[in-house]
């Protein structure tokens, strides 16, 4: 694909929103996110991202595997996701994402993991979101 896909900044965006590391606080994992033949193993600490090791891996070690093509997480990743492509479990359900390995801990934290690997969005929607919500709120 044209675009590259700059999953290091998952961590500084993760723990940016405190929101959402307060959500992960009981939650201490390392899981591996495939998008294509690339893969990434992402260690979090108490709903902080502490690493985001590139691969690749002879025998990665991990909690559960989240696994994708890279045409799929393109969908995803866009700033605003066509339907069955805006949501890990319509991803699943459509069953372009694959999901392995211990996965009561992804179900258990299944909003931090939803929000989270949305983080990697284009930012301006956000400030769009954020903005709207502002304006609805002061009507």
């Amino acid at each position: 694909m044209g675009r590259p896909y700059v999953i290091e900044a998952l961590k500084q965006r993760v723990n940016d929103d405190e929101a959402l590391v307060r959500r992960g606080r009981y939650l201490t994992t390392t899981f591996l996110l495939e998008v294509g033949r690339a893969a990434w193993l992402i260690a979090i600490f108490e709903g902080r991202i502490v690493s985001v090791t590139p691969g690749p891996f002879v025998m990665p070690s991990s909690s559960f595997a989240l696994r994708a093509s890279e045409e799929e997480w393109a969908k995803f990743w866009t700033r605003r996701p066509p339907p069955g492509s805006n949501d890990l479990m319509a991803l699943i359900k459509r069953r372009v994402l694959n999901a392995e390995g211990d996965l009561q801990i992804f179900m258990a934290n299944l909003r931090y993991f939803k929000e989270a690997l949305a983080k990697l969005r284009p930012q301006e929607i956000v400030q769009e979101t954020l903005q709207g919500t502002a304006e609805r709120g002061a009507a």
